[in-house]
């Protein structure tokens, strides 16, 4: 099953928002601390959603471990090092290890067991990151490329926890998980950042670090993960979710555009490598059955 040319277009708009959010993110923090731009994001998520959308039919227990893991963990942790500590673009390619820790997770989990071709994806997606790990420089630490490492475990524990909310609607769910990590996100922020740093932001802020706060909230939050959510309830998961492989490749090329970002060959070959690994832990399974289909 392939997807509409209207739906093809959507899916596209929503990774294309997605990578290029990760300018945007850098713009913002710009004008707003780490843990501040993180606070306003989830709280322009949830007011005024969440007087529009019910609470979805799941225990607080699991809108608060969602909220904790994906909006404190992974964004917190994913804005601090993109303060000063790694490039956007390469932000955007390592963030998607969470696929593996995803699977890693599940099998440890659920007793899945990991399949040849995933340990070679795994193997693949891992070269990529040593090849970064390798060629740190000003722009790129080990702290922050640990940082997103860890900001993707935190999206992969979150998808564990979001995959028992069986027959919810997602958006709401997003919204109402916003509601638990907008007020841990402004208590960190008034802690380690501090209400004078805070004062500054806001005072110094211009429409256009307001704008970046704006474009978290509702296009890459409320319209990305909506419309995510509603292709994925009309099309098959092998349908969709390989158009995400497209993440990271609007990520560098917009940060290379918009930023100035330098593409060296290391870059490239480190973007190959985890992009490749994430093609094949994606698609393999498909290409195999339609292989086994034919040969039949």
């Amino acid at each position: 099953m392939t997807l509409s040319f209207r739906h093809f277009l959507l899916a596209l708009a929503v990774v294309a928002i997605w990578g290029s959010n990760f300018v945007v993110i850098r713009w913002g923090l710009n004008a707003f601390p780490p843990l501040l731009f993180a606070a306003l994001r989830f709280t322009l998520a949830t007011v005024p959603a969440i007087f529009l959308l019910p609470r979805p039919k799941v225990g607080w227990g699991n809108l608060a471990a969602y909220g904790a893991l994906v909006g404190v963990g992974q964004f917190s942790l994913l804005y601090l090092a993109m303060g000063s500590r790694i490039s956007p673009g390469l932000a955007s390619l390592v963030i998607q290890t969470q696929v593996f820790f995803t699977l890693l997770l599940a099998m440890r989990t659920s007793g899945e067991r990991v399949q040849p071709f995933q340990w070679l994806a795994l193997l693949m997606a891992a070269c990529g990151i040593g090849v970064i790990a390798s060629h740190t420089d000003g722009s790129t630490t080990v702290l922050g490329l640990a940082m997103v490492l860890l900001a993707a475990l935190c999206w992969a524990s979150g998808n564990v926890v979001g995959k028992r909310a069986v027959g919810v609607n997602m958006l709401a769910y997003v919204v109402w998980s916003s509601a638990v990590a907008a007020p841990v996100l402004l208590a960190l922020s008034f802690a380690i950042e501090g209400p004078a740093r805070i004062g500054e932001a806001f005072s110094h802020a211009t429409l256009g670090a307001w704008g970046a706060v704006v474009w978290q909230a509702g296009a890459n939050t409320l319209f990305g993960y909506g419309a995510w959510s509603w292709l994925l309830s009309r099309h098959p998961a092998a349908t969709v979710v390989p158009m995400a492989l497209l993440v990271p490749v609007f990520g560098m090329s917009c940060s290379a555009l918009l930023l100035g970002e330098g593409l060296p060959l290391w870059k490239l070959a480190a973007a190959a490598l985890v992009i490749s690994g994430l093609a094949i832990n994606l698609l393999w399974p498909r290409l195999r059955a339609a292989w086994r289909l034919r040969s039949a």
